[in-house]
């Protein structure tokens, strides 16, 4: 990335272009003081990358919660900044961070977080219905179709298996088409089968509708699936891999100490 600076001394040099769907520089997150402080985060600087799926690992205690946390606007940072797109999340107040969260963010969280009074075809669409937006049509049967969840729409949560209820949740997540999607643990209480097809269709998204996804997860086979795969431990990033298997991963955080 090349930036061409003004000739003029009066004039200052045009801002960088900003590559990637989000981004931390610097990020700490420190939790308590004195004799109970707790450093979370430590200084780290990354970017997730417009259009690939990152899964992000490490033992317990290693700061990967806390990351996706604060890029995700759901914790605040002690020092440093993380962004998404160009807009510096530290610059927003309450009610600007909320909307940026509603807008431009996804969540798929292990707990799936549905509303019990709705049915699945209003639980997909509340963000959308928050923001007095209509959703895109053809854009929602893309996801609708993809999610499998075509006969389960005027179902409520109560009446779907826990893998329609996390279908219901990642839709839900893409049908805004926001610049990123944020997943804790988001297969974590599924069984295998289920948990491959979420997995699988989280895949799809990436390579064909273009969706940037994170996802913290402690399963090298849920890893395996991404594209690229960071390994935090003690709150920095110590190690990173790129086309990931599960045999690799699994070596990998047998190496920094991590618990399956």
């Amino acid at each position: 990335m090349t930036t061409t600076l003004q000739t003029t001394t009066d004039a200052p040099p045009p801002p960088a272009r900003v590559e990637g769907a989000a981004h931390s520089i610097g990020a700490s997150k420190v939790y308590g003081s004195g004799d109970t402080e707790v450093h979370a985060l430590r200084d780290v600087s990354v970017q997730f990358d417009e259009g690939r799926f990152t899964a992000i690992m490490g033992p317990s205690g290693s700061g990967k919660s806390t990351l996706m946390q604060c890029m995700a606007g759901l914790d605040r940072l002690s020092a440093g900044e993380t962004f998404v797109g160009d807009v510096a999340l530290s610059t927003l107040g309450d009610k600007a961070l909320t909307e940026l969260r509603r807008d431009r963010i996804g969540f798929v969280f292990q707990a799936f977080n549905l509303i019990p009074t709705l049915n699945a075809a209003e639980n997909i669409t509340l963000p959308l219905d928050l923001a007095g937006r209509k959703p895109d049509r053809d854009w929602l049967e893309q996801v609708v179709t993809a999610t499998d969840l075509g006969d389960r729409l005027d179902h409520r949560p109560n009446e779907l298996s826990g893998g329609q209820q996390q279908r219901v949740a990642v839709a839900r997540a893409m049908a805004s088409r926001p610049d990123i999607v944020f997943g804790d643990e988001p297969t974590g209480n599924l069984d295998s089968r289920t948990s491959a097809e979420i997995l699988a269709f989280m895949r799809a998204a990436v390579d064909e509708f273009g969706q940037t996804i994170v996802m913290v997860t402690h399963d090298p086979v849920s890893a395996s699936y991404s594209d690229h795969v960071l390994f935090l431990n003690d709150g920095r990033i110590v190690d990173e891999m790129t086309n990931p298997t599960a045999d690799a991963v699994l070596d990998k955080i047998k190496s920094l100490g991590a618990d399956r």
